[in-house]
């Protein structure tokens, strides 16, 4: 049984290199859009990278497009509101509540009074959505570009929808440009595709873990930007990558039997298969897998710190 995992200096420090200018093209963007199936961490993800961002001396922004404590945990509170809050030294934080993004939509870009009921509006959205579909999603994608077109940050970092809805929400500017033959929605939509299409201010970032069902999904995801590229694909960030045992057959064959080689040998097993699923995806971005008990701040802490050692 082949137990060695030998790794080749030069050819760590060629990824280490390819790593690092990856990251700086990252942090160069203005709106980064992360993604990733459900559970790859890609809330842990988006945190981290806004922290190393702010570490660097940027005005950041990160908005969580789906509601729920992802985002916020990882930033140690327990919840976001719909503006803006400060949650570290040069970063700023909200999540994205549907009612209030529609109020802001209609207030804000197609001018609707203030004094319109909310309950009104949430009716006028109804009646949109059935005609024109898309209108949700373009509400909820509409605030991160909103913040973008502000200029009041240097970077904003989106906890995206996962795989599964992601391309219902990039595709959202699209769709409604192509059925609202004019007028303000029309206007606005096309504002947005064009955002989201510059490769100079836009881009995505897809989270994925060295397994199957995750790998599988990345790749569909892959082919499918490739096919309809309406963002920039900047990087594949593999998560939960385990580290290389300096062991060899001789060294196991004379552990004991007992809890110590089993763990070795599930180790062994496990970063085996890790390496052949990581065949499978282009990534210069690894993160670890952390050992141990920690908080969801904690986690994107320590992420941020092994991208910075990159860089």
């Amino acid at each position: 049984m082949e137990t060695s995992c030998a790794i080749d200096p030069q050819a760590s420090a060629d990824h280490s290199d390819s790593a690092a200018a990856t990251l700086a093209v990252m942090l160069d963007r203005k709106l980064v859009f992360v993604s990733g199936k459900g559970g790859v961490g890609k809330s842990a993800v988006t945190a981290s990278l806004a922290l190393l961002a702010s570490r660097r001396g940027l005005r950041v922004l990160a908005v969580g497009m789906v509601e729920g404590l992802g985002l916020a945990g990882h930033f140690g509170v327990d919840r976001l509101g719909y503006s803006p809050s400060q949650v570290r030294s040069g970063t700023e934080a909200l999540t994205v509540y549907r009612d209030e993004a529609l109020d802001e939509y209609l207030r804000l870009q197609l001018h609707v009074p203030r004094a319109t009921p909310t309950k009104i509006l949430t009716r006028a959205l109804d009646v949109l959505a059935e005609t024109a579909p898309g209108i949700r999603e373009i509400v909820t994608i509409g605030k991160p570009v909103y913040e973008l077109w502000q200029s009041r940050y240097d970077l904003v970092l989106v906890d995206a929808p996962p795989l599964g809805q992601l391309f219902s929400y990039l595709r959202a500017p699209n769709t409604i440009a192509d059925l609202v033959p004019a007028g303000p929605i029309q206007r606005q939509a096309n504002h947005m595709r064009e955002s989201l299409a510059d490769s100079e201010l836009t881009s995505l970032v897809l989270v994925t873990t060295p397994e199957e069902l995750p790998v599988l999904e990345t790749r569909a995801t892959l082919d499918r930007i490739a096919v309809e590229p309406v963002i920039t694909l900047d990087a594949v960030v593999v998560n939960r990558l385990l580290n290389a045992l300096p062991i060899d057959a001789e060294i196991l064959g004379d552990l004991p039997e007992g809890p110590h080689r089993a763990a070795a040998e599930h180790h062994l097993t496990t970063y085996r298969q890790q390496q052949r699923w990581l065949q499978a995806v282009e990534s210069e971005l690894h993160l670890p897998y952390l050992f141990g008990l920690h908080t969801a701040g904690e986690v994107a802490e320590q992420m941020a710190d092994v991208w910075d050692e990159l860089i």
